[in-house]
């Protein structure tokens, strides 16, 4: 299968890593991966602080880049989401019915990267390998929009080598929230607090979800406690084997070569 990479504006900003490792786990699965160019931001980010009308044009931008695509993947359920309820509902609201129509169908070849390897791969078990104790936040856009449900923990209990400990509240919000941790800091850092007492209760080596969002604030905050306690995204998780791991990386999060 022929599958279009969604990276997103905020991995290719900050963690370029996230969507070379989806990129290596799709190839190593035997697919082949293109990454459209044209591609930019989804529009979440002006839908969610009230610019609906200035988010036209980036839906429309959006629907053109991935035209044709048979399966699109992003490693981030905040980005499916919105293309799943925003995107759609911006346009049409705006008078555009035909993108409107567009991104509907779009929106229904677009999966957040659990979803496509257990729904459309039909697979589990990935021959990933990462030894280490890992923790997992289901971030709320991938669990009360996009409904990944245990997907993701079905994946990680496949990894080799990897030891799973469950998180307590793992179903609360990490306080990010986009814009939200900026508007309204105090309660985002108490909720944040909230979260990194929960992971380190776990004695957990890795931290590990499906947004790279929620991964910057829990280990910016973790980061700066100097607790030992990394962020790393299930995408490199899934995408570590043990023939591409040096010695080094077997006591640190790997990134695949």
């Amino acid at each position: 299968m022929k599958v279009a990479l969604f990276a997103t504006c905020l991995v290719d900003t900050l963690t370029p890593q996230v969507a070379r490792a989806t990129a290596v786990l799709l190839q190593r699965l035997g697919h082949e991966v293109v990454v459209p160019p044209g591609q930019a931001c989804c529009g979440q980010m002006h839908v969610n602080t009230g610019y609906r009308r200035e988010a036209v044009p980036i839906v429309a931008n959006h629907v053109r880049a991935f035209a044709g695509a048979e399966a699109i993947v992003a490693p981030s359920g905040s980005c499916v989401a919105s293309i799943h309820h925003q995107q759609a509902d911006v346009a049409r609201r705006a008078g555009e019915h035909r993108l409107a129509d567009d991104a509907a169908e779009l929106a229904g070849r677009t999966y957040e990267l659990s979803q496509f390897l257990v729904d459309v791969l039909g697979v589990t078990d990935v021959g990933a390998y990462y030894p280490h104790r890992v923790t997992y936040h289901p971030t709320c856009h991938s669990l009360r929009l996009l409904r990944v449900g245990d997907r993701p923990l079905r994946l990680l209990r496949a990894v080799r080598g990897l030891e799973l400990a469950e998180l307590p509240g793992a179903e609360q919000c990490c306080g990010f929230g986009g814009t939200f941790a900026v508007k309204n800091a105090d309660t985002s850092t108490a909720m944040l607090t909230d979260k990194m007492a929960n992971v380190l209760s776990t004695h957990a080596e890795v931290c590990t979800a499906g947004d790279a969002s929620c991964l910057m604030h829990i280990g910016g905050g973790l980061s700066r406690l100097r607790a030992g306690t990394r962020t790393v995204h299930l995408a490199e998780i899934l995408a570590s084997t043990e023939e591409a791991m040096t010695p080094h990386q077997e006591t640190a999060p790997a990134v695949p070569a």
